[in-house]
């Protein structure tokens, strides 16, 4: 099976579901999308394969979100992504998708829900948080 993830490698977010793909026994094409941005028609394929909205993948922490004034409702999608795409950092991530769908993996441990083998044995996130424990139980 095939899995991609559009990763930023400084964000711990993307760093978790990376962890727990490969734990999975899946090894990603990694995607890091501050260097190699989607085209527009990708942008707009995994957002409306994740069943939301471009204003509902925008990113604002650690952005020129506000800078920009995209929290103004006078924004159509076309513009949204225009924006994405002018400022990739505006992109929320990480984007994983496999043959089973395509999730916004916040929190990481959403991945999961598309990962064919989702028996993964205990995993911790870099921050210490427990996902699933010893026994194999999902703890979030």
């Amino acid at each position: 099976m095939t899995v991609t993830i559009y990763h930023n490698p400084d964000c711990g977010t993307s760093r978790n579901t990376l962890a727990i793909i490969r734990q999975s026994g899946e090894e990603p094409e990694v995607i890091e999308y501050l260097k190699n941005p989607p085209s527009r028609e990708r942008l707009a394929e995994l957002i409306a394969a994740m069943g939301m909205t471009p204003r509902e993948l925008l990113r604002e922490k650690g952005t020129p979100y506000a800078e920009l004034k995209l929290g103004d409702p006078k924004w159509s999608d076309g513009e949204i992504i225009d924006f994405m795409l002018a400022h990739p950092i505006l992109i929320n991530r990480p984007i994983v998708v496999s043959l089973l769908g395509v999730v916004l993996a916040r929190p990481s441990e959403a991945v999961l829900d598309i990962l064919p083998n989702r028996d993964i044995g205990p995993f911790t996130k870099e921050d210490g948080e427990v996902v699933i424990d010893a026994s194999g139980r999902r703890i979030i």
